[in-house]
């Protein structure tokens, strides 16, 4: 029997093993696989498989009493122990199939292996598990340790800066005041990164009014926005609950990045804060948030690279512009604990417009029913998108009257600052001024760039008279802002 099954199916090569047994339990057919798995030759003189009692294969099992084979029952996979034929044994998955009448068709896998290569997997996983558990004590002393040298140094300077003092002194303080701050919003990054990493993050939900939350974010740029010579507009959708239930803190920290990366990257424009109520189900409200600015854009090849740990569009980015490239990451997190998603449409030069959305508990008293299409438009304002796209644009174009109200405008604010000594936002101010004279004619590019190396030695008499030099020939000249290139 078994010779013509083999001839209808090749299994002597096959690389499991393979047993044909009848219903009295002897075995008539043993492939090489089995052969050798279990000890016994196939040469002349030599002890054959074939003739041996299935129950020498799986002594131990009391599935396979040898008078009784018929009532194993077919199909299905089932893990036992193969004894070899000097007695020693290994694990095996095995699978039984009938064959005709009375006999029986066993394939097994030698599992040992596999079972040794799963222990070893979970061992390598307790042990990174112990080891992230170490990592993130060690971020979290470490982040510790260096918190509180900071902030003594930074009540120290504060306590200083409260004294009469020397200019030069003062401005020294304040930069030492100014980067305590951002090594704080560094270590804050930093530890909360580890927790999340770690999923020890939690949130903390409770009811606040979402518009002071508003007014408290806008406060806290405004400022800085309109120093740097831009235009800030938050527009919130009268269908926003005016109180919610949720982690104010962490929005407050997603909101706060996003408009800081959206500052530090615009030199010229206005930068932008809509809310939206997108959806109320059953007690909870999902409220959009639209960062949108007119900054240097990212090209769609790099967007993939904003939300991953460590990460910067490229390293010119980091250099110029600074930063861990945790922030995003982070925000895309907090986001995700919060029910909702970030996205991102930029093009390269044009801005960006960073959006997320969130769940939150509504506490506010419920609207009458209202279609997206009117919130949105009640949001926006009927604003036309296209045409605040193509005014960005003419203020970026170097001799058009927007471009010029502007220059001027940033000049204005640029030498004021000089007067003042406030070399830092002197240079700020000069980076705006380079971005409208970007396609200026080469006489106006080079004037703008001896200014700025001028500012950057903080020479007084040179600033001046190039600054001169500049205003008289950018914006007292013809319609086209210069001689020509």
């Amino acid at each position: 029997m078994g010779e013509n099954w083999i001839g209808v199916f090749p299994v002597e090569d096959a690389l499991e093993m393979i047993l044909i047994f009848d219903g009295t339990g002897e075995i008539v057919y043993a492939n090489a696989a089995a052969r050798n798995k279990l000890g016994y030759g196939a040469q002349d003189g030599e002890e054959h498989l074939e003739g041996r009692r299935i129950g020498d294969v799986f002594p131990a099992s009391a599935r396979f009493p040898e008078t009784a084979l018929d009532s194993q029952p077919e199909g299905g996979t089932k893990h036992l122990i193969m004894y070899r034929r000097n007695r020693t044994c290994f694990p095996a998955e095995t699978k039984f199939l009938r064959e005709g009448d009375g006999c029986w068709i066993c394939m097994a896998n030698d599992v040992l292996e596999k079972e040794h290569l799963a222990r070893e997997i979970e061992q390598v996983r307790e042990e990174a598990g112990q080891a992230a558990k170490v990592k993130s004590e060690f971020v979290a002393n470490v982040t510790h340790e260096l918190r509180t040298p900071v902030n003594g140094i930074l009540g120290n300077v504060r306590e200083l800066l409260s004294e009469p003092l020397e200019e030069r002194t003062a401005k020294a303080l304040q930069l030492i005041e100014r980067c305590c701050g951002d090594m704080n919003k560094i270590i804050n990054n930093i530890l909360d990164f580890s927790k999340l990493e770690a999923g020890k993050f939690t949130l903390e939900p409770r009811k606040f009014h979402f518009r002071n939350m508003l007014d408290y974010i806008k406060a806290q740029h405004i400022s800085r926005i309109t120093e740097k010579g831009l235009d800030f507009f938050l527009t919130v959708s009268p269908q926003v609950p005016e109180y919610v239930e949720g982690d104010e803190l962490r929005i407050v920290q997603i909101l706060n990045n996003l408009l800081s990366n959206a500052l530090k990257f615009t030199a010229v424009g206005k930068i932008t804060l809509q809310v939206l109520l997108t959806a109320r189900v059953d007690g909870k409200a999902e409220i959009f948030f639209l960062v949108s600015d007119t900054g240097i854009g990212i090209a769609e090849e790099d967007q993939d690279k904003l939300f991953k740990s460590f990460s910067q569009v490229d390293a010119s980015i980091s250099r110029k512009y600074g930063g861990t490239g945790l922030g995003l990451n982070i925000c895309k997190q907090l986001v995700e604990l919060m029910g909702g998603s970030v996205d991102v449409e930029s093009e390269k030069g044009r801005g960006a417009n960073f959006s997320f959305s969130i769940w939150v508990g509504d506490c506010g008293e419920k609207t009458s029913p209202q279609t997206p299409a009117d919130d949105i438009k009640a949001a926006f304002g009927g604003i036309s998108c296209a045409a605040e796209a193509e005014d960005e644009e003419d203020v970026k174009r170097y001799g058009t009257r927007s471009n010029r109200e502007a220059l001027k405008r940033n000049l204005s604010k640029l030498i004021l600052s000089v007067e003042m000594e406030n070399w830092e936002k002197a240079e700020m101010f000069m980076e705006t001024v380079r971005q409208l004279t970007g396609d200026a004619p080469s006489d106006i590019k080079r004037m703008a760039l001896r200014l700025k190396m001028a500012i950057q030695k903080e020479d007084y008499e040179k600033v001046t008279a190039e600054f001169d030099t500049l205003y008289q020939n950018s914006l007292t000249g013809d319609e086209t802002g210069g001689s020509g290139p």
